[in-house]
């Protein structure tokens, strides 16, 4: 499967005139059309019906665009998503419903209310280590808010995008939904548009570009960013158990997950004593030889690939460093003896390397995670309470888990968003429709009865 020749939007033919489609996608807005409940239902249940009847085709593009095997990419891309779509569906009168507001004594009589109301028209820009789940997760809120859509899927998975590009426009609203295919021409021609809000996952440099785009036209933003996100583990712990949920949220992927731990913080002497555990538990989870194995990913193109051998030479190879360009294939890798200004700490590893950095004790282990940006999660390994208030209260980060990583995205009543360097907004389950509508204050006070 290859990437479309030229640029087009949900209708599949023209190539791109961003001002056109987005002023068209205005005027339906404006006709009132997106607003009705039922619309937004057919939407969801429409896009619902894409992902289960197309599944095959969609993990062909994801096996295709990132050596991803057949049950991850159906967990982490089309069941994400699915049950993303049931639970607001399940969910959707209630989360759309007028909250009543009370008011102060001075008001009364009268009532107060909050009406949750559409944006307008909103663009979703997708990455591409989860090209599909990333791309439909957000755009399941912004319709399930009522919006007008453009959806811009990355270049750097063109199966994926391709697909997007032909099912959508099949399934939801041709008027109402855009596809936008294409690399930075495309993208910077979009974010010259104005937009009632840009949802934009991926690295902070491109978020930046994205911020500044929308900066003038005031237009709202949410960045989904990443960063180091560590995972700290604490003396005493069953280290066999922590290092088996560590390998497995790490290298899902291949490690190419924003909210993959990036680097294990072991407190104390645990550093050493782990290692065996984190070897054994690679091995139990892809074998002795990972390039066999059908569920473990590849590198997304050469160009990472290359970054990411580069870093090898960062600590002593507890497991894993074999790898080969052509396939671009890198074993599960765990490297020990790691300082803390080496270069694979310097930046986002977002691939299976899995520094372990030693530090003493848990206040050294406070000033490492705080001198850093803030991180996309904070993962803990603790059998101590106090441990576990002084992480919670003494750091930020977008989220915070104790004895698991990655997990918390699969819960939809939990927010999904980072801080700082990691991204602003946050979505998933109600959160979604929060990011994607606006809060309108409703007061309606009588004015006085007339007499005579």
């Amino acid at each position: 499967m290859t990437p479309h020749s030229d640029t087009t939007t949900a209708h599949g033919t023209a190539p791109l005139d961003a001002p056109r489609l987005v002023d068209g996608l205005r005027s339906v807005f404006a006709t009132g059309r997106t607003k009705p409940v039922a619309w937004r239902r057919n939407q969801l249940e429409a896009l619902r019906t894409l992902l289960t009847e197309n599944s095959d085709a969609l993990l062909a593009a994801l096996h295709a665009d990132l050596g991803k095997g057949p049950e991850e990419a159906y967990r982490t891309e089309v069941g994400f998503t699915v049950n993303e779509i049931d639970h607001t569906l399940a969910h959707l009168d209630a989360w759309l419903a007028p909250r009543p507001a009370a008011l102060p004594e001075r008001l009364l009589p009268a009532e107060g209310s909050v009406v949750r109301e559409p944006l307008g028209v909103v663009l979703v820009i997708a990455p591409w280590n989860y090209p599909l789940q990333l791309a439909l997760a957000p755009v399941v809120g912004a319709l399930a808010a009522g919006n007008c859509v453009v959806v811009k899927p990355s270049e750097l998975a063109p199966a994926t995008s391709a697909e997007i590009a032909r099912l959508l426009p099949r399934h939801l609203d041709r008027d109402a939904v855009a596809v936008v295919e294409g690399a930075v021409p495309e993208t910077t021609a979009l974010l010259e548009q104005r937009f009632d809000h840009i949802f934009y996952t991926g690295n902070g440099t491109v978020g930046r570009i994205v911020m500044t785009a929308a900066a003038k036209h005031l237009t709202p933003v949410t960045l989904e960013l990443g960063g180091k996100s560590p995972a700290l583990v604490d003396e005493g712990v069953d280290l066999a158990a922590a290092a088996r949920r560590i390998v497995s949220g790490k290298f899902l992927n291949a490690g190419q997950t924003c909210v993959a731990p990036d680097y294990v913080l072991a407190v104390g002497d645990t550093a050493r004593a782990l290692e065996p555990h984190l070897a054994a538990a690679v091995t139990e989870l892809y074998g002795t030889d990972p390039a066999a194995r059908t569920e473990y990913g590849r590198i997304v193109n050469e160009r990472h690939f290359d970054r990411l051998t580069g870093l090898l030479d960062s600590g002593r190879t507890v497991i894993g460093g074999i790898h080969d360009r052509a396939t671009r294939y890198l074993a599960p890798t765990v490297l020990a003896d790691v300082r803390g200004d080496s270069p694979v700490m310097r930046e986002e590893i977002f691939g299976p390397v899995l520094p372990v950095v030693q530090v003493p004790d848990l206040d050294a282990a406070l000033a490492f995670i705080n001198g850093r940006d803030k991180p996309l999660a904070l993962y803990a390994f603790t059998d101590s309470p106090t441990t576990k208030q002084r992480l919670l209260t003494e750091t930020s980060s977008g989220a915070l888990t104790f004895g698991i990583p990655v997990a918390h995205l699969t819960a939809p009543e939990l927010p999904f968003g980072g801080v700082g360097e990691s991204g602003m907004g946050r979505y998933h389950g109600e959160y979604s429709i929060d990011t994607f509508s606006h809060s309108k204050a409703v007061l309606d006070k009588p004015l006085p009865a007339t007499t005579g």
